[in-house]
């Protein structure tokens, strides 16, 4: 009787792998966005939110809202590389400047880390922030830049900094999931 049990379910658990087309790690989801060209995995349970004249996509906690992960798409000039567009500190520095504490924002963004890696013939940028906010708790960030096709994709995850020990390796996970095509 148990064998039986114990073969059937293994033969569930087998079909529903099998049938799930790619790899999931436990408790994310695929988004793919195919006319853009990139895609990630993001936390289960959270929902796509539209912005207006924001990021291409974004998603937040459906319970921590502040929690997010979005990706901006910019032009960068015709022909040029992420490693001509500078380091990753380089490029790291630029962008908490002009993206996550902006001048006259009262908002403060520190370059912590910054790294790269290559997948599949991509060079991507890891960057790692804390950012203060007026009147807010402050924030983790992480960031994944990559250029493709004539535009620079930058994946951004956003965490209250009271949160990040706690999401922290799933956080690194679904940043080092972004890929762009």
């Amino acid at each position: 009787m148990w064998k039986k049990i114990v073969l059937i379910l293994l033969l569930v658990l087998s079909f529903s792998l099998s049938n799930s087309g790619v790899a999931v790690a436990a408790g994310l989801k695929s988004f793919v966005d195919t006319s853009d060209g990139y895609q990630f995995l993001y936390p289960n349970g959270w929902l796509q939110v539209k912005v207006a004249n924001g990021p291409d996509v974004v998603f937040h906690d459906l319970i921590q809202v502040s929690e997010n992960v979005s990706v901006v798409i910019s032009p960068v000039p015709e022909g040029k590389t992420l490693a001509e567009l500078g380091t990753p500190t380089e490029v790291g520095y630029r962008l908490g400047k002009a993206a996550l504490a902006p001048a006259n924002s009262g908002r403060s963004a520190e370059l912590v880390n910054a790294g790269q890696r290559e997948v599949d013939g991509k060079t991507y940028y890891l960057l790692e922030y804390e950012v203060k906010i007026p009147n807010q708790e402050q924030r983790h960030n992480i960031a994944s830049l990559a250029v493709s096709r004539g535009k620079v994709f930058t994946f951004n995850a956003s965490i209250p900094e009271k949160r990040w020990p706690k999401v922290k390796q799933m956080i690194d996970e679904v940043v080092n999931s972004f890929s762009v095509y």
